[in-house]
């Protein structure tokens, strides 16, 4: 591992602002309490997956500061990034966790999260790893385990692969669809919250791949 990583392993245990599943080793997760114990307030929170850098995080707690947003993802030295990003512009309500999004039951409680973000995830094409999709149906049980009643979901990808077979999860379990964009940007009337653009999204425009983005309820 090299300095810079360590380096930022080393802030991270440091920052107010950034939670390790490691911290958990010797007291209870602050499951139901987040929103009271750690923002200091009772707004809403919404959670972005596999997070990365926090851009998309950070953007979307600019936009919505009657809101509280809580960045997740493994790598550590990624969400140092969004974690100074935080802090440079004084958003009081974001946090981040350094944890496996598959044990995110451990860290939140039934009905504590009212959005979920998921933004350009690994697409993992390969047939015997389709249960590694973030919106496969095993990680969408996940989510409805911390879930309120009328949490909503939120992709977007620039994998095709991806979106065709989440859109086929939502249609095999009946779920309520919000909104479906197979081109979004050729959509003249898009929300400031889909303008959003990571680091990763602009290269891929660059490219000239095509964004995708569905929004749909976790409930019937």
């Amino acid at each position: 591992m090299g300095k810079n990583k360590l380096q930022r392993y080393s802030d991270n245990e440091g920052f107010a602002n950034v939670f390790e599943h490691t911290d958990f080793k010797d007291e209870e997760p602050p499951k139901g309490v987040w929103a009271a114990k750690l923002f200091g307030n009772n707004k809403p929170i919404v959670v972005e997956l596999a997070c990365g850098k926090g851009e998309y995080t950070t953007n979307l707690a600019q936009l919505y500061p009657a809101k509280n947003f809580i960045g997740i993802d493994i790598k550590g030295d990624r969400i140092w990034k969004g974690a100074i990003r935080a802090q440079d512009h004084n958003l009081d309500n974001v946090r981040f966790l350094r944890c496996y999004i598959d044990h995110l039951e451990q860290f939140f409680e039934k009905g504590e999260i009212s959005g979920i973000w998921i933004t350009f995830p690994d697409p993992y094409l390969k047939k015997s790893d389709t249960k590694k999709r973030l919106t496969s149906p095993k990680f969408l049980e996940i989510y409805r385990a911390i879930a309120a009643e009328d949490a909503v979901v939120h992709l977007k990808t620039d994998s095709q692969p991806l979106f065709r077979f989440t859109c086929d999860v939502i249609t095999d379990q009946e779920l309520p669809v919000l909104a479906r964009y197979n081109d979004l940007y050729a959509e003249s009337d898009i929300s400031d919250e889909l303008r959003i653009k990571t680091y990763y999204e602009k290269k891929h425009l660059e490219r000239g791949r095509t964004i995708q983005y569905v929004q749909f309820l976790l409930n019937t």
